[in-house]
């Protein structure tokens, strides 16, 4: 079991940068398949991006492609994610998922096969 605590979020002008964290707990963090997920009321929980656990395969929403970058740090137990260019339209609460996976390669989109997530971190991109 993981638990998750996300940070970084805050109000920034469009075209700015912020920088999300993600702190899991435990040993075995290694061991999980992370992403990013974000929600805006009245839609579903939008996928932003994903990583396998050994961090080497990504997998990026196309609305955030070239944007936006994840990156996790195994050692510090910790996801990141980095957000460039930013938009009105990215304005969002930020959700970061954790999942066991087997495959050193493998990652997913579905907010389905996430079994942990973090409390979220609310990010207003104004205009």
């Amino acid at each position: 079991q993981v638990a998750l605590v996300e940070s970084g979020g805050g109000l920034v002008q469009a075209g700015g940068s912020l920088r999300l964290s993600c702190a899991a707990s435990g040993r075995t963090f290694s061991m999980y398949a992370m992403a990013w997920f974000r929600h805006t009321p009245g839609k579903e929980r939008e996928f932003v991006v994903a990583t396998s656990k050994d961090g080497g395969t990504t997998y990026y929403a196309d609305s955030v492609k070239s944007r936006f970058t994840i990156s996790r740090d195994n050692a510090k137990n910790t996801v990141y994610l980095q957000m460039n260019s930013l938009r009105p339209e990215d304005t969002a609460v930020y959700y970061c998922a954790a999942t066991i996976t087997g495959g050193s390669n493998w990652y997913y989109i579905r907010t389905n096969d996430y079994a942990y997530w973090g409390q979220g971190t609310q990010v207003t991109v104004s205009s």
